[in-house]
């Protein structure tokens, strides 16, 4: 049986797999039209894009333009300004080849768009939602006091926050403050950008909160064809999902890099949100690729780190990044000398 979720007071009802569509910009437009396709002709009602993810947006459109009116389309702006929200809207309508947005969303803002505060957004996307352009009006984010804000605000419908099994108290207030305000929560990097690999697990975690909407990232087809045969049958939470959810909190929780990307870009070519949890996604997720040529020199760079403490100052958790990567370095160098802590099947 389906797993249905109403997102808060839009009147959205979809299932509980929501297609997060970041990683479709990094496969071909046809390859992305098979999958988005299959997404829906599974089930799948509900589509997350967003003005920053290059071509996203057009693929969705050029996918699935022609059953529109059977789906739920989310897309976000990074505007800074009233203009530049409504040049971003009308982009994303061309692109998508809709005349509305289902959900249009401030894309992480580093403060809470409010009217009159200024910037002219809110006032923008107002506009835009009383002309019909937009359904709903949504903000997502990093940031503990921004997505508070928003909530206490009573302007936005729905918050789009990180949320897993990994999650702190803190996270779960504000899972707690949307129910509150009638507001609904939509939860991205539910599998931790790649650190949670057991995805039954994380369904099931996420199944405890009817009113949160997880959207996964998908670019390939085994990926989604997970996601599918959760819909007939959904994952519970048995006592070996309840073990692995501890041991992964016991092991996770804390100071680990969620892989978001706002630190970057880095001022000396360190790919921050991949070099900075390394270790962890070597042991948790093994693939040769970590080791190849590639790999080394992009490791390699972190000897060339200036501390300039521009990461650090960007990291919406609050990490010490260059620790982090001074520490992933010295692990990822051990385990490649003599790759002792690997499975034995790598």
């Amino acid at each position: 049986m389906a797993n249905l979720v109403t997102l808060g007071s839009t009147g959205i009802v979809t299932d509980k797999n929501g297609f997060g569509a970041l990683p479709i910009q990094r496969v071909s437009m046809e390859e992305a039209a098979r999958l988005l396709r299959k997404a829906y002709r599974g089930g799948i009602t509900f589509f997350d894009t967003a003005r920053a993810y290059s071509d996203s947006e057009e693929k969705i459109g050029n996918a699935l333009s022609d059953v529109r009116e059977h789906l739920y389309l989310a897309t976000k702006t990074m505007a800074a300004t009233a203009d530049e929200l409504k040049k971003d809207l009308e982009t994303s309508l061309r692109l998508l080849k809709t005349d509305h947005v289902d959900l249009y969303q401030f894309h992480n803002p580093s403060f809470c768009p409010k009217p009159g505060n200024g910037s002219g957004l809110y006032e923008a996307a107002l506009q835009a939602k009383e002309e019909g352009m937009i359904l709903h009006i949504g903000i997502t984010n990093h940031r503990q006091k921004v997505a508070r804000e928003a909530i206490e605000s009573g302007l936005y419908e729905t918050l789009q926050f990180p949320f897993s099994y990994l999650c702190s108290e803190q996270d779960l207030e504000l899972v707690q403050m949307c129910r509150d305000h009638h507001m609904g929560f939509i939860a991205m990097k539910s599998l931790a950008g790649g650190l949670i690999t057991d995805s039954a697990a994380a369904y099931a975690f996420a199944s405890r909160y009817d009113h949160v909407l997880p959207i996964w990232g998908m670019q390939r087809e085994r990926e989604l064809d997970e996601f599918l045969s959760y819909i007939k049958n959904p994952p519970t939470l048995t006592e070996e999902r309840l073990a692995l959810i501890e041991r992964d909190r016991a092991q996770l929780s804390g100071s680990f890099c969620r892989g978001c990307g706002y630190c970057m870009p880095c001022p000396v070519g360190i790919e921050i949100n991949t070099s900075a949890r390394i270790s962890l996604l070597v042991r948790r997720s093994p693939s040769k690729k970590y080791f190849e040529a590639e790999w080394q020199e992009k490791m390699s760079r972190i000897h060339d780190c200036l501390h300039c403490n521009r990461c650090m100052s960007h990291c919406p958790y609050g990490l010490n990044t260059p620790e982090l990567l001074a520490r992933n370095l010295k692990d990822y160098e051990e385990i490649l000398a003599g790759k002792e802590m690997l499975p034995d099947n790598f």
